[in-house]
């Protein structure tokens, strides 16, 4: 559209902020939001800026910081792994658990991640856990804001549905919402033990984020909400009914997640936990990234 009116990407950006101010605001922060989850929440701002810029975009350094701190986007110094939570450190990150883990039943370790979901005029951020044996989503959070309300709420409700017993393991990336103090007091209280990816390496929580994939190509881009209330609506209908009882899962030999759990479930038994290359836990950071994630 642009070589054809002839006219700079830059100039029709600025001319749309003008006459479009709201409209310009959520593209921006989409824009911004998809150049920090394709460099998995790496990006400071200035990388940022400097991306849509070759998009395109000419917007102040202060104005992204802004957007990007508002939508608690701004990039988390990674730290070195400490094995229990430091009251000296408010961002602790945990080993890998999950990589050595060899499931054979459910609520043995449960995968936990975070994304988002655009309205016409708002962003909505979705929290989801699943039982990473049974692929099965159990417990899910929706909220407007990043804080650690939304995943405090996913897992409470994956707690009340499901009541483990402790010895779980928790594994997630390392956003700030998954080290806050609240969310690892809930951990805690529930004998639940936190596990992290390793540095950039996605592969760690593919199970969450197939699901997240699996979501959006089948529920989200395909309708257009009216608000929030249509879109709790439609998650309930497509998590709790449809992706639980009824789709049925390739990795599960073509069953859905329930019907796989009470297949090879005794009730009210969960199997017995076991992990291989125990002498490695606390190196899964470093190496290859090994079968079993």
């Amino acid at each position: 559209m642009c070589r054809m009116a002839g006219v700079s990407r830059a100039g029709f950006y600025r001319d749309w902020q003008q006459r479009a101010p709201q409209a310009e605001q959520m593209e921006l922060r989409n824009r911004i939001q998809q150049i920090v989850l394709v460099h998995r929440r790496s990006y400071g701002y200035r990388r940022v800026k400097q991306e849509l810029g070759e998009q395109g975009w000419q917007v102040n350094h202060k104005r992204v910081a802004r957007l990007m701190a508002e939508d608690n986007l701004l990039a988390v110094r990674r730290r070195q792994y400490i094995l229990t939570t430091d009251s000296k450190h408010d961002l602790p990150v945990f080993p890998n658990l999950a990589a050595t883990m060899k499931l054979t039943g459910i609520n043995q370790l449960w995968v936990a991640d975070i994304t988002y979901i655009r309205l016409q005029q708002e962003f909505l951020y979705l929290a989801v856990v699943l039982d990473a044996y049974s692929r099965r989503a159990v417990g899910w959070a929706l909220e407007d804001s990043l804080e650690a309300r939304l995943v405090i709420k996913a897992l409470r409700q994956a707690i009340c549905t499901r009541r483990p017993e402790p010895g779980l393991v928790h594994h997630s990336d390392r956003g700030t919402q998954y080290a806050a103090h609240e969310y690892l007091a809930l951990l805690e209280a529930n004998g639940i033990q936190p596990s992290m990816s390793r540095a950039g390496n996605p592969y760690d929580n593919a199970r969450c984020e197939s699901f997240i994939k699996t979501l959006k190509q089948e529920e989200i881009y395909t309708r257009d909400y009216r608000d929030r209330a249509d879109l709790e609506l439609h998650l309930a209908e497509f998590i709790d009914r449809y992706y639980n009882h009824r789709r049925l899962h390739s990795a599960l030999g073509y069953q859905s997640p329930a019907a796989f759990e009470r297949r090879f479930q005794t009730p009210g038994h969960s199997g017995q936990l076991s992990f291989f290359r125990h002498e490695e836990i606390y190196r899964s950071d470093v190496g290859e990234n090994r079968e079993g994630v």
